[in-house]
């Protein structure tokens, strides 16, 4: 494991020690979780943009084509 040092603005840290508090975990640990999340959102758009590129629009469109037009089912339905 690392070590980090972190400057935050005093009113930052106020908010983060309380967040923490409230959440039941270390100031640590809930920095940690919130470089995790931002990491996981970030690196998921770097992915899915990949994905984009590998796209066949012409081959989704045929594959769609094989459908069978039915009606959803009730609970399926947009209101």
């Amino acid at each position: 494991m690392s070590t980090l040092s972190l400057r935050l603005p005093d009113s930052l840290h106020q908010q983060v020690k309380a967040l923490a508090k409230k959440d039941g975990v270390s100031i640590n640990q809930f920095v940690s979780s919130a470089v995790a999340e931002k990491m996981t959102a970030l690196l998921t758009e770097e992915y899915l943009l990949a994905r984009q590129q590998q796209g066949n629009e012409q081959a989704f469109l045929e594959s769609m084509n094989k459908v069978a037009e039915t009606e959803p089912a009730d609970y399926d339905k947009l209101k």
